[in-house]
């Protein structure tokens, strides 16, 4: 096995650095006064070192962010809809209200006036969790557990729209953990339809 080079070694260990700097800075002091000279200083590295890697402070927080979320959210599959979606609505719940959350917050705040970390936000965070629930949801549907007639994408507006609409208005963290709570009136309206005898 070849050794990796030490400019390599040296490489992700500044690269480790960093992620680790940024998501400490932005729980510590808040995003908003997050900076990158705070960040480079933090992790002993230069500020072109940063901007070799990242454009922004965003993107620097968002790749700290997917790191920390890993699997962390992934969608289960024990065929009950209703009991994979409360413990997949609840681990995101937690997620939000903890550090993650705050450091989310702040990413979101700032993709509202930069739209290439918007899409980034969007395709390395959100779609592939939405894809993930609209698969565990066509598998409802293929079981009769939920309606055919109503596309999955919205099914998934209706599970989530609560969460993120408390999350980001910013009520407090109880409010945002009930949220798994409205599993089972969402599913009333989503149940296959009884014919009319």
């Amino acid at each position: 096995m070849t050794p990796e080079p030490q400019s390599e070694r040296r490489s992700e260990r500044a690269r480790r650095a960093i992620l680790d700097a940024v998501f400490e800075l932005a729980v510590g002091k808040g995003y908003a006064k997050l900076t990158i000279e705070a960040i480079a200083s933090r992790a002993g590295v230069g500020k072109p070192t940063i901007y070799r890697w990242w454009s922004c402070k965003g993107a620097v927080a968002l790749d700290s962010l997917n790191e920390r979320i890993g699997d962390g959210i992934a969608f289960p599959d024990t065929g009950d809809i209703a009991a994979d979606l409360k413990t997949q609505l609840t681990a995101v719940t937690e997620l939000l209200t903890g550090d993650v959350g705050r450091v989310f917050r702040g990413i979101i705040g700032e993709a509202q006036n930069d739209p290439e970390l918007m899409e980034t936000v969007r395709e390395t965070v959100v779609d592939p969790r939405i894809r993930e629930c609209r698969a565990r949801l066509d598998s409802a549907v293929a079981a009769g557990q939920v309606r055919a007639d109503l596309p999955t994408s919205v099914m998934v507006d209706l599970f989530y729209a609560p969460v993120y609409y408390r999350f980001l208005l910013g009520f407090d963290a109880a409010a945002v953990r009930r949220c798994p709570e409205l599993v089972e009136e969402v599913l009333l309206g989503l149940r296959p339809r009884t014919p009319h005898m």
